[in-house]
C-alpha cells in the first residue's frame, strides 16, 4: 500500500502526497496510523506563515505492525498513542508511547496531547486545590485546561468571547462561564490564584493580570501568533507591577519528555531530573479519557484525510462546529 501524508507546501495550500518510512531502529515500533489530531490553532497558523514546506500534526494513534529489535513490552496489534503528524503510518521510539485501553475510542485517546498543553501549568501551579483559577478561551485546549483543572479541585471560571464555544462550555458542565472577563463580580475580583490564557490574546492576558490577586499568577499557555489590539507594553507592565502579578510562559516542555532517575550531577549541571515527565503527564491525561472524566460526547468531528484542503478550508472559514478534528486513516478513500 501506497503511504500518504499531509503537507502545506506553501501558504494556505494542503495536499496529500506520498511518504517513505526510514529503516526501523532497535528501539522503535512502527504500524499504521489509525487516527490523527487536528491542533487547529497551530496548524492554521503554520499554514498562514513563511516557511514551507510544513507536515503538520503532532498527536497520533496507531496500531503496532512492526517491532525494533530491543523493543519489550509491547506486542504487534496494540494500540498506541505518540506525537506523530498526519500520515499513514508511525514510526516512533517505543518510549515516547502511551498504551491505550482497548475500550477507549481512538479519537478520545488522541486528546491526551492537547490536555499536555496545560498539564505543565497544573503542576507547576502555586495555587492549590480550592483556590479559583480563570481559563480564558473555551477552544480545544481551553476547553480541555478547564476540565483537568476542575477535576483536580480547583473553582474553574471560563472567559469565552464566542457564544458557540460558550455553549459547549455550559452544557459539559463548567457552571461559570462568561463572555469576558466578570470584572463586576466583587467576589471574583482580586481573588483569582491563578489565569491561564488559552486564547493568546493580549486584551485577554491584560484582563488577567488586573483581574487576578496579588501575587497570583497569569500563565501564557496560548500562542499569540498574530497581534489582535493596539494595546501597548506599558499598560501590561503597568498592571503586572502595580498588581505584584507573577506572569509566566506557559511552556509545556519545561519537563523532559521521558523521567529519568536523580542523578545529583545532572542537577548540578542544569538537568531538570524530575521525576514529572511529557509521557507521564499523557499517562495521566490517558487515564482520565479512559474513566470518561471529561465530557466529550458530540464534542468530536471525524474526517477523511483523502481531501485535506477541504478540511483545513472548512477550519479557517469556521465551517465546523466541534471543538476536536479529526482524520480517520481508517476509511479508505486516500488510498488511490
Amino acid at each position: 500500500m501506497q503511504q500518504q501524508e499531509i503537507c502545506f507546501p506553501g501558504k494556505r495550500q494542503f495536499i496529500l502526497q506520498h511518504c517513505e518510512p526510514s529503516p526501523l531502529q532497535p528501539n522503535e515500533v512502527r504500524g499504521r496510523t489509525i487516527a490523527t489530531l487536528i491542533s487547529p490553532g497551530t496548524e492554521l497558523a503554520w499554514a498562514s506563515g513563511d516557511e514551507f514546506p510544513v507536515k503538520p500534526g503532532y498527536s497520533a494513534v496507531f496500531e503496532v505492525d512492526e517491532l525494533g529489535s530491543d523493543v519489550t513490552g509491547v506486542a504487534i496489534g496494540d494500540r498506541l498513542f505518540c506525537m506523530g503528524s498526519h500520515r499513514s503510518f508511525q514510526q516512533v521510539d517505543v518510549d515516547h508511547t502511551v498504551s491505550i485501553p482497548g475500550d477507549m475510542k481512538s479519537e478520545i485517546a488522541l486528546l491526551a496531547r492537547l490536555i499536555g498543553v496545560s498539564m505543565t501549568t497544573l503542576i507547576t501551579t502555586k495555587a492549590r486545590p480550592g483556590d479559583s483559577v480563570v481559563i480564558c478561551g473555551a477552544g480545544p485546549v481551553g476547553y480541555l485546561a478547564a476540565h483537568i483543572f476542575q477535576l483536580s479541585g480547583y473553582e474553574v471560571v471560563v472567559v469565552e468571547p464566542d457564544a458557540k464555544r460558550r455553549t459547549q462550555a455550559q452544557a459539559s458542565g463548567l457552571k461559570c462561564v462568561f463572555a469576558a472577563f466578570p470584572f463586576d463580580q466583587p467576589a471574583l475580583v482580586g481573588h483569582i490564584a491563578l489565569v491561564v490564557d488559552c486564547s493568546g490574546n493580549e486584551q485577554a492576558v491584560l484582563d488577567g493580570c488586573r483581574i487576578v490577586r496579588q501575587n497570583g499568577e497569569v500563565v501564557l499557555v496560548g500562542v499569540p501568533w498574530r497581534r489582535q489590539s493596539e494595546l501597548s507594553a506599558h499598560e501590561l507592565l503597568n498592571a503586572v507591577f502595580n498588581g505584584f502579578v507573577e506572569l509566566r510562559s506557559g511552556w509545556e516542555w519545561a519537563f523532559p519528555l521521558v523521567s529519568r532517575p536523580f542523578k545529583w550531577e545532572e542537577l548540578l549541571e542544569g538537568y531538570n531530573n524530575s521525576s514529572q515527565s511529557i509521557m507521564t503527564g499523557f499517562r495521566k491525561a490517558m487515564s482520565w479519557l479512559a474513566q470518561d472524566r471529561i465530557p466529550l460526547e458530540g464534542m468530536v468531528c471525524r474526517q477523511t484525510p483523502d481531501d485535506p484542503e477541504r478540511v483545513y478550508r472548512a477550519l479557517l472559514d469556521r465551517r465546523i462546529d466541534e471543538p476536536f478534528v479529526v482524520f480517520d486513516w481508517g476509511l479508505t478513500a486516500y488510498r488511490r
